[in-house]
């Protein structure tokens, strides 16, 4: 394979105009800056970037980049880990990604290049150092259709990958902290030299505006014809972006050409109207990429020919083609932020943030099928309590939004006359206005309704019902699968409040109480559970545990590993013993999963204490004076990992009136902070809380300490105080 030859690749780092972000840490960025301009060259790539994890859980975010104008690739500036894209199938697999052409990609990517279908190349390195996973290196370059990645290449880039995780360690042992991106991208900049004057005298010459703007969308060169396109008064045009020096050109329907030249070395000519509105003459654009960046020319639409089906005139009424590119942009747009969606309320927001600004729209509202009847899953716009009396009607009512499910045609009014007058008597919010409604079927099944509203009368021509029925079937489809999804979660929900217990064991001299909430962020729940077991001997085994990951697995785990700790306890093991056999438990059924626990034996009446912990967080003891400390047990290895672990024991004293509190780690967790200041955190509640009565404590512990709106992980939290026998 011929590569081109690698070209010089000065560089800053600025950030980017208009992203609005910043480095969250100028150091990380420089360091980025540096390996990403050192891959790109080593590779013959004309842009590249790294992605580095975040605040949020299972989320990637774009740290750096060159050669791509941000506001053209904003839907992929956030990368969930799970989604099915090279970046993260890198970051998830710790494996290289390597896509020579589109075909390549169209294969093992079909939902990447649903969004970007145009010729290119790209390369994807996972960025580790040991077990320390910290993004993913990526190159954009030309092409080469058949031809794989050569070897050579595939170690230049893992070098620059080893390199860029080597500074990313070094970094995080300097501060303390794990690296982490949480704002926009940053640009790098390439410093390349002016054109020649030469040249610019040539060009200046030409009738046809010439604009060079480079690889992130600056302008850099204007000719005599190209700044008469610009405003009377206009500052001047170098440095700027492009679609801020000619707004016009920032058009919907036209980012599908701007990409395509940013990715792929082929030209694209389209027609554009200059202007807002449909009075705007129309122009021919054309966009011409190089290694360095874009040629653009304008001129008159009647001058060059154009393809046949491709001209466009004022005078021709509706459906050019800027309106066919516009017509695909939106249904290509939505469903790449459908993808995201998992809840039904997150279907709703992402079309409340995508298909009301696309079509000018105020209102919406979404109802969903529920045993013949429709009800109110969200609503924008509409006055307070005004859509109340259409939740839950039943299909047999002459409704719009009943009408356009069970006929499955979408139905427009131009007018809000319009629309009383087709059905008299139907209560309307407004004297003004225009609705849209369409039916939401996936797979042939109604699912549900979307009502669109317009504060103003307007048209609906035949290109925009096209489209707006075609995004009725995305969105069908899209709360289809949440549904799904809700359901498979409940299932998940109920069988771990089914293993959780209902009610703890009463015993004198001691009083506890548990809490359980489950996560907000995402829709699986987790694998921690608590007990408290009453054993023969008298003794009080106080347990709390955390199975690692999610969903139906983590709660079926979670329920054997209860199972086995209560039946070790109440056949009279020591509290090491019950560890040792319960981690032996675990590695012989093989889940694929590990568990933290800590399991503390307590004597009511003494208050002696035996305690062993596996790798779960440190307990808390609060003395009766009100001082709060973090003890400090020894442990062994997390559960599933060793079956010769050793689990030492710890003897505690419990005086009369102290609170002894275990805690799973979603109490204690912040993305984006160290778990130690989530830690202090809880101990300083605790020591602030009331002893007494403990289930007011424990609702202040989880209100102050973890009972924020959104909760990555799930929380569990024991509490136990003495309150009589021996001092």
């Amino acid at each position: 394979m011929q590569r081109p030859p690698p070209r010089a690749h000065p560089c800053c780092v600025t950030a980017r105009p208009d992203g609005g972000g910043h480095a969250p840490d100028d150091a990380t960025a420089r360091v980025l800056a540096r390996a990403t301009a050192s891959a790109v060259e080593a590779l013959g790539g004309y842009a590249g970037g790294v992605y580095l994890r975040c605040g949020t859980p299972d989320l990637l975010r774009l740290a750096v980049a060159t050669g791509m104008p941000g506001r053209l690739f904003q839907p992929w500036w956030r990368m969930q880990v799970h989604r099915p894209y090279p970046v993260a199938e890198a970051h998830r697999s710790g494996q290289s990604v390597h896509l020579p052409d589109e075909e390549a990609a169209m294969r093992r990517f079909p939902q990447l290049m649903a969004g970007l279908p145009f010729t290119f190349a790209s390369l994807y390195e996972p960025v580790a150092a040991g077990r320390e996973r910290f993004g993913v290196l990526f190159v954009l370059r030309p092409a080469t259709p058949g031809i794989p990645v050569e070897a050579v290449d595939r170690e230049r880039l893992r070098a620059s990958a080893d390199g860029l995780a080597a500074e990313l360690a070094a970094l995080t042992a300097a501060s303390g902290n794990p690296v982490r991106w949480d704002g926009d991208p940053v640009d790098i900049t390439p410093s390349r030299p002016p054109p020649g004057g030469g040249a610019r005298e040539a060009v200046d010459r030409l009738a046809q505006a010439v604009l060079a703007v480079d690889r992130a969308g600056r302008i850099g060169f204007v000719n005599s014809a190209a700044r008469e396109l610009l405003a009377p008064g206009a500052p001047p045009p170098r440095g700027r972006m492009l679609w801020e020096a000619l707004p016009w050109l920032g058009h919907p329907a036209y980012a599908d050409h701007f990409r395509g030249v940013f990715l792929s070395p082929v030209p694209v000519r389209f027609p554009a109207r200059r202007g807002p509105g449909p009075d705007g003459d129309w122009v021919g654009v054309g966009l011409y990429p190089g290694p360095d960046g874009v040629t653009v020319t304008i001129d008159a639409a009647e001058g060059p020919a154009y393809a046949p089906g491709t001209a466009a005139r004022p005078d021709r009424g509706p459906g050019p083609s800027a309106d066919r590119a516009s017509a695909l942009y939106r249904p290509v747009a939505l469903a790449i932020a459908l993808t995201e969606a998992v809840t039904a309320r997150q279907v709703s927001a992402v079309v409340t943030e995508e298909l009301l600004p696309a079509f000018g729209g105020r209102q919406l509202a979404i109802y969903v099928l529920n045993e013949r009847h429709l009800h109110l899953a969200w609503e924008t716009g509409f006055p307070k309590g005004f859509l109340d009396r259409f939740d839950g009607v039943s299909l047999d009512v002459r409704l719009p939004g009943v009408e356009t499910l069970t006929s499955g045609r979408p139905l427009f009014f131009e007018s809000m006359g319009h629309l009383a007058a087709a059905y008299p008597g139907i209560p309307l919010d407004t004297d003004v206005g225009a609705r849209a409604f369409l039916p939401l079927i996936a797979s042939g099944r109604p699912v549900g309704s979307c009502i669109l509203g317009f504060d103003t009368p307007r048209d609906f021509s035949p290109e925009e019902r096209t489209v707006l029925t075609a995004l009725a079937g995305l969105i069908g489809q899209a709360l289809e699968r949440a549904r799904r999804y809700d359901s498979e979660a409940a299932l998940a929900r109920g069988l771990q409040s089914a293993l959780l217990p209902h009610r703890l064991p009463v015993l004198e001299h001691v009083d506890t109480v548990g809490r359980y909430l489950p996560g907000t962020l995402g829709m699986d729940v987790g694998g921690d559970w608590y007990d408290v077991i009453a054993t023969r001997a008298g003794l009080l085994a106080l347990v709390i545990g955390d199975v690692q990951g999610h969903g139906v697995a983590a709660a079926a785990t979670m329920g054997q590993l209860r199972s086995a700790v209560r039946a070790f306890a109440l056949s009279g093991n020591t509290p090491d013993e019950v560890v040792r056999m319960t981690n032996e438990l675990l590695i012989d059924l093989d889940p694929g999963q590990f568990a933290s626990c800590c399991y503390i034996e307590l004597d009511p009446d003494s208050g002696r204490a035996l305690a062993v912990r596996a790798g779960h967080p440190q307990p808390l003891l609060r003395h009766p004076g009100g001082r709060t400390e973090v003890l400090d047990l020894p442990g062994g290895l997390v559960l599933g990992i060793d079956g010769g672990g050793d689990y030492p024991v710890t003897e505690l004293h419990l005086e009369r009136g102290a609170v002894l509190a275990l805690y799973t780690d979603g109490l204690v967790e912040t993305p984006g902070t160290d778990i130690d200041e989530g830690v202090e955190r809880l101990r300083a509640a605790l020591a602030a809380a009331r002893p007494s009565p403990l289930t007011e404590t424990a609702d202040r512990l989880v209100a102050e300490a973890g009972g924020t709106a959104d909760r990555p992980d799930d929380i569990a939290l024991l509490l136990a105080t003495r309150t009589g026998g021996h001092p």
